[in-house]
């Protein structure tokens, strides 16, 4: 497929700030995504496409997010195997099932999750933590669940993952993000796997996309460190209103 020095001027630095808000809060696809479509790429394109670039900025954020000490890797990897099977799973349901009945219920609890993040102390770290065992089955049990949810439909599934695994889980505010970008990047890469087979991958594009999204997640994971809780509640609130414009736009085409 050819693109031009347009799309590379639309999509640049769209991916830049999708790797940021990725970094900080998840759902940077929201802003990243659209950007290749509106570039005029054909939507199988855009999606592949942005798990090439989105892959780079993830492996950027779980990279810095290791050196900190952020990831429990022994129940991280069990979360791994958790939303493998969820995304096998959703991949499948959304072949069976149209996906407007499920776009219609976000609506609904879009608005309650931006209330919850507004009214709840579920991002504060200071929460008494569930014991080991405890944690390491919630924190498997979201990982399905949003696995599912990544498979089935996917947008802003990171943001759901941090806001469940720092509020149901108890993981502090940095472990429960470090924990949702390795399960998301273990996602991405399976998924771009397939559309490398199937030729879907602008390759070009998406590695000059990855270039910004990494320099974006780079600068949003130092946001992060810096800003803590204060930094991630006014970004996961924008993603979700953005979602909710984009449902909404969508049920009523």
């Amino acid at each position: 497929m050819t693109v031009t020095w347009l799309t590379f001027l639309i999509v640049l630095p769209l991916t830049f700030l999708g790797g940021f808000i990725e970094a900080v809060s998840g759902g940077g696809a929201l802003v990243s995504l659209p950007a290749y479509m509106i570039a005029g790429l054909p939507t199988h394109y855009a999606i592949a496409t942005n798990k090439l670039s989105a892959m780079m900025g993830l492996s950027t954020a779980t990279f810095r997010f290791a050196r900190s000490g952020y990831i429990k890797w022994k129940r991280t990897a069990i979360c791994l195997v958790a939303a493998l099977c969820g995304g096998v799973i959703g991949a499948k349901l959304s072949l069976m099932l149209s996906d407007h009945y499920f776009k219609i219920l976000m609506l609904f609890l879009l608005p309650a999750t931006a209330l919850y993040i507004m009214k709840s102390r579920a991002l504060s770290d200071e929460k008494e933590p569930l014991g080991t065992m405890r944690t390491v089955v919630t924190a498997s049990a979201i990982a399905l669940v949003t696995g599912i949810y990544d498979g089935f439909y996917g947008p802003g599934s990171g943001t759901f993952m941090i806001l469940l695994l720092a509020g149901v889980a108890h993981l502090d505010l940095k472990e429960a993000n470090a924990t949702a970008k390795v399960i998301n990047l273990t996602t991405c890469i399976s998924s771009l796997t397939i559309y490398l087979i199937n030729g879907k991958v602008v390759i070009l594009l998406g590695l000059a996309a990855g270039v910004m999204s990494t320099l974006g997640a780079w600068t949003g994971t130092t946001y992060f460190e810096k800003g803590g809780v204060k930094a991630v509640k006014p970004l996961m609130i924008i993603v979700i209103v953005i979602f909710f414009i984009k449902i909404l736009t969508e049920v009523l085409a």
